[in-house]
């Protein structure tokens, strides 16, 4: 039984509020989450780096130094580009408003929708 278009606007205000309240939630489920495990690979590849790059200064290979250069700069935007997301999720968790309940204010907001609706029925 297909949805009436009150039904869809419902489900789109829906979304549209878990997204604003939960982003660590919709990033889950598209599939990029980001993770320590990246930040810490990205760091380590940063120190590996530094010391390949010593390596070909002290060697005096060319080579070797631009590929320890490379591999810090592949560590530093591995570590960039996931500490971003970390670090809006543990903001976005600090940040999150409660309600009366304990719950935040989409889900009272959604409590008192659903209440109304069960009324005007």
């Amino acid at each position: 039984m297909p949805l009436s278009e009150h039904e869809k606007r419902l489900l789109a205000e829906m979304e549209e509020a878990l997204a604003a309240d939960d982003p660590r939630l919709i990033s889950t489920f598209s599939g990029k989450t980001p993770s320590r495990s990246r930040v810490v690979a990205g760091f380590g590849l940063i120190v590996l780096g530094i010391f390949v790059l010593f390596a070909g200064l002290i060697s005096q290979t060319p080579p070797l130094g631009i590929a320890g250069f490379v591999l810090a700069l592949v560590g530093a935007v591995l570590a960039i580009s996931n500490l971003g997301g970390l670090m809006n999720g543990a903001i976005s968790k600090m940040n999150t408003p409660r309600g009366p309940k304990g719950g935040n204010k989409w889900s009272a907001k959604f409590e008192q929708r659903w209440e109304r609706r069960n009324f005007d029925e």
